[in-house]
């Protein structure tokens, strides 16, 4: 009998799932890549989707131990920062998110105050680390391609897998954002199909592929390795990268990659306020 509990929540403005795990035992909780509401139109946050998370938690009577991200998401903004406000509980990201900061404070030309260095974040995990989550367990594996600093949280038989893999019949991740690379992504994938094949995955999108008329989060490795339409038991690394690469040349980019990475990048904190007491987000021209 597992000794955690799933629960998650799917926004559809982003079509985000958010997931609130907990060991049983203890009710100490890991909350998995929230969502800020976001409106670009008016250039207003809310914070409804962040609240639902809350009152579960509440309700639950849970103990946020964690609040992760598996990676600088490029089309949401993360509510970080406001359920560590309201339920307490470390940030965490992978190590590698010094590197995505480095590149997009450029682009963004960020003021010279901002530092590369991922201390805007609680705690920087490695692959192969190992953080408690009450009597259970959180694994770290380290799954770049779609971004350098992706990651793979193990929570006994479950791997939340962020953006890396999707339903089998919607594919896998894009790897043309700064940093990310085909051939990586494809050898991170194979790190996850080689886990148990009962282990279970879950997704950080879904975008409910053709012929399905439901959203779904929940997959196995069996089922991936099996019925993936980008990269099942059938497809060589070769054909899986020329594939990815010609795929991803054509794709639109995410409508709220320049708001997202820019907060994400700090945390999921705004850029600081002006001199009027306003936050700004930077649009760069012809720069991405």
């Amino acid at each position: 009998m597992s000794k955690i509990q799933i629960d998650a929540f799917f926004d559809s403005a982003t079509f985000t799932i958010s997931y609130v795990v907990f060991d049983k035992a203890t009710k100490t909780a890991a909350i998995i890549d929230s969502v800020l509401d976001y409106d670009a139109a008016s250039g207003r946050t809310s914070k409804d989707s962040a609240n639902k998370l809350i009152e579960h938690v509440k309700a639950e009577n849970l103990s946020v131990e964690w609040i992760l991200e598996s990676h600088a998401h490029a089309d949401h903004l993360s509510a970080a920062p406001y359920l560590k406000q309201h339920l307490g509980g470390s940030l965490a990201i992978g190590a590698h998110i010094t590197d995505v900061q480095k590149t997009f404070s450029k682009i963004f030309n960020f003021e010279p105050e901002f530092n590369s260095n991922g201390k805007q974040f609680d705690r920087l995990l490695n692959d192969g680390d190992q953080i408690a989550l009450g009597e259970s367990s959180i694994q770290v594996m380290h799954t770049p391609g779609h971004t350098p600093a992706c990651l793979t949280y193990l929570i006994e038989d479950a791997a939340f897998v962020g953006d890396t893999l999707f339903m089998p019949d919607f594919g896998t991740a894009r790897t043309d954002f700064p940093g990310g690379d085909a051939v990586t992504l494809y050898n991170s994938i194979q790190r996850i199909l080689s886990l148990p094949d009962t282990t279970r995955i879950f997704t950080g999108h879904d975008y409910m592929a053709e012929g399905r008329d439901f959203y779904a989060w929940e997959s196995t490795v069996a089922e991936q390795k099996a019925k993936n339409i980008h990269i099942n038991q059938s497809v060589s690394k070769e054909q899986f990268v020329a594939f990815r690469e010609k795929r991803d040349a054509g794709l639109n980019l995410p409508k709220l990659i320049l708001p997202s990475v820019q907060v994400n990048i700090r945390a999921g904190n705004l850029p600081p306020k002006e001199s009027n007491g306003v936050s700004y987000l930077k649009i760069p021209v012809d720069a991405v």
